[in-house]
């Protein structure tokens, strides 16, 4: 039997855009020709997977109609939820249309998830899928390359020769506890569950049954057009609002890690989206887009949908001018050298990987004391991304009018 292939698509953004009214859903930003939900969809073309199931709600189902299109997914089954009701609803629910059988393999990719080497992710599936039972779930997990607090963790215990049960979530640490975590062979948590449908609504029953009962009259009363289940508005409306992790992750005691070592990322910080962009720079890079100053260079990326990625390259023993910007703020990640930081009243440095975030408004500057070059890739956010858009304060080439 097939895998059936579930995309969680349902969030809007706020991460990226904690304070603004016009946030847009990360799995839909344009970073150059390419999109994480348009990743997600290419992913699951592959033999092993049937045809997918989104979950979604009615303000992207113009938009997914479109990607699925362009990505010529023909055969299909949309889940609006006519409310936002975090991840437990979302999972039950497109686990319980009809079109599933009870024992049938069900994999939940989130669809703002950037995954390399997916020939790896496709033999762990195969691997794994014969281990799969009425009663267990299999969390992804991923190798970490740093002690982020980015993400949350899990730790296992081997069992078997072919299956480590999770003992234990941590989420979202600081970066000390990270680092402990990490020594104890702790992995990301991916989000990307695998479990039978059986297994699935076992678990609700047992762990969450108000909403196991409430989900099934939401579909149960559902209308049908199209492929797309509008889910009955009177019924969801009453399902507690939390997460699958939450509802049933840390109380089941069937839970098992597969862990795999491979690049992943949920670009949910602008820190990441810049990683990304540097890793690939020489895609991006145009020579007309290189632009020099008084104090090194910078270069233009990428110039998307309300925000701006560039090089920063700042020479040594020099200086950007002290300055402000109306319109945007900015992120700043090292990539290369010790640039010393000022971010109104405070002077800081900071190093490789480290990153600094100027709110709209701030008084900033960037200075290299040293001989090796500071590089930074800077992320700008706001209505407003042009040069003309800076006050200076003091500068020692003499640019303050």
């Amino acid at each position: 039997m097939k895998v059936r292939p579930v995309i969680l698509c349902g969030g809007e953004g706020s991460r990226l855009w904690p304070k603004s009214k016009r946030k847009q859903p990360k799995q839909f930003i344009d970073f150059g020709g390419w999109t994480l939900f348009q990743k997600t969809l290419q992913r699951i073309k592959n033999p092993i997977f049937d045809y997918p199931i989104i979950s979604t709600n009615l303000l992207y189902l113009k938009l997914i109609k479109k990607y699925l299109i362009k990505n010529g997914i023909k055969e299909y089954k949309i889940i609006l939820e006519p409310y936002k009701k975090n991840t437990a609803a979302a999972i039950l629910s497109s686990a319980l249309i009809n079109e599933i059988p009870f024992n049938q393999p069900i994999i939940y990719f989130p669809s703002d998830h950037l995954i390399d080497k997916n020939n790896k992710l496709y033999k762990s599936i195969n691997l794994n899928k014969k281990n799969l039972n009425n009663e267990n779930i299999f969390i992804f997990g991923t190798k970490p390359n740093s002690p982020s607090s980015q993400y949350g963790y899990f730790l296992t215990k081997k069992i078997s020769q072919k299956v480590n049960k999770v003992v234990k979530f941590i989420e979202k640490p600081n970066t000390i506890l990270a680092k402990k975590i990490i020594r104890k062979k702790g992995y990301w948590n991916s989000g990307i569950l695998f479990a039978r449908k059986d297994s699935i609504i076992n678990n609700f029953d047992k762990y969450q049954s108000k909403i196991l009962r409430l989900c099934i009259e939401s579909i149960f009363k559902s209308k049908i057009h199209n492929n797309v289940f509008y889910l009955d508005q009177k019924s969801f409306k009453k399902i507690p609002e939390i997460s699958f992790d939450y509802a049933i992750l840390e109380k089941s005691k069937n839970i098992n890690g597969i862990k795999l070592d491979i690049p992943w990322s949920d670009l949910g910080s602008w820190n990441e989206i810049s990683n990304v962009f540097k890793k690939h720079k020489s895609k991006y890079f145009k020579k007309k887009n290189v632009f020099h100053r008084p104090w090194g260079k910078y270069t233009n990326l990428f110039n998307g949908k309300g925000f701006l990625i560039k090089e920063l390259v700042i020479n040594s023993n020099s200086s950007i001018s002290l300055q402000k910007h109306k319109f945007r703020s900015e992120y700043w990640t090292v990539a290369a050298g010790k640039p010393k930081i000022t971010i109104n009243k405070k002077k800081f440095f900071i190093k490789e990987n480290q990153t600094a975030f100027i709110p709209k408004g701030a008084i900033h500057r960037i200075e290299n004391y040293f001989q090796k070059p500071v590089k930074i890739m800077e992320v700008q956010t706001g209505l407003i991304l042009k040069e003309s858009d800076i006050t200076r304060y003091d500068d020692i080439y003499g640019r303050v009018k």
